[in-house]
């Protein structure tokens, strides 16, 4: 943990640094560019948002993470058990590495608890939450609201009857307000443009691995541009194109040791 993090309420004040580092964590993470930003000001006009648990983290006068709880229920038939879910989760890039996401993690689950509520319920990245408990839903009989299952849905009891807890986890009705791309790219006018870019066989969807551009190349050494870091990295020898400057590639950041460079993009579309 990074001595003098400091986790805390958001503020007023807080909002518009907190979704510019929202809108950062998320860029080009699971989809071209982000609207990670957008869903957390939904949230904080929601009659569902909870923001007695919810945190952000600040470091040297920086807002370097934030998660955001809201509402939450379990139906099965005539039965409903409230719980809570939470999202985004959002570390700023740069700062990756330093367990600001776990610190926020421990955090909110203990004021949850403290709180009274049942369960955390979530979607989520299944080889990162159950670190902290969680379990899949589908050993509880826990599914989505259209009654499916499947790794990225999970729980974490926080009650001591949870045992009997089933059903369809169901959120917050105002999430679809997400879908309001004529709104989004409103706000998008109030941040820096960035550059969006789609893999041309999909989108990004990797965990624990990042986008970033040869900048320069030292002797075997690669230096990647990421945001604003230059990162040192040696290149997979089961590559069969080797990165050049100006390459934009994906590369899996270690933060303890020598970073690598996984796969060399032939195009990323604008």
């Amino acid at each position: 943990m990074l001595d003098n993090l400091i986790i805390r309420a958001e503020e007023p004040a807080d909002y518009k640094n907190t979704e510019l580092m929202t809108m950062r964590s998320f860029y080009n993470k699971y989809k071209p560019a982000a609207d990670e930003h957008f869903l957390i000001r939904i949230i904080r006009q929601s009659k569902d948002y909870i923001p007695e648990i919810s945190r952000i983290a600040e470091y040297n006068g920086h807002i370097v993470g934030a998660v955001y709880y809201t509402k939450a229920w379990i139906v099965d038939g005539d039965v409903t058990t409230d719980v809570v879910t939470f999202g985004p989760l959002a570390v700023e890039p740069t700062m990756e590495g330093n367990d600001i996401g776990g610190v926020l993690m421990r955090e909110t689950i203990k004021l949850a608890k403290e709180a009274g509520y049942a369960g955390i319920a979530l979607m989520g990245e299944p080889n990162y939450y159950p670190r902290f408990g969680f379990e899949r839903g589908a050993k509880y009989g826990i599914t989505d609201e259209q009654g499916n299952s499947f790794d990225a849905l999970m729980v974490l009891p926080l009650g001591n009857d949870f045992s009997n807890v089933k059903g369809k986890l169901i959120e917050s009705k105002d999430f679809e307000k997400l879908e309001d791309k004529e709104r989004l790219a409103e706000i998008n006018k109030e941040f820096p443009k960035y550059r969006a870019v789609k893999v041309q066989e999909g989108f990004m969807q990797i965990f624990e691995q990042h986008l970033g551009v040869v900048e320069s190349i030292e002797d075997d050494t690669y230096m990647v541009r990421y945001w604003e870091l230059l990162i040192p990295a040696k290149f997979s020898q089961d590559l069969d194109k080797t990165p050049e400057v100006g390459s934009d590639v994906q590369f899996l950041w270690n933060h303890k040791g020598e970073s690598e460079i996984t796969k060399v993009f032939k195009n990323l579309l604008e």
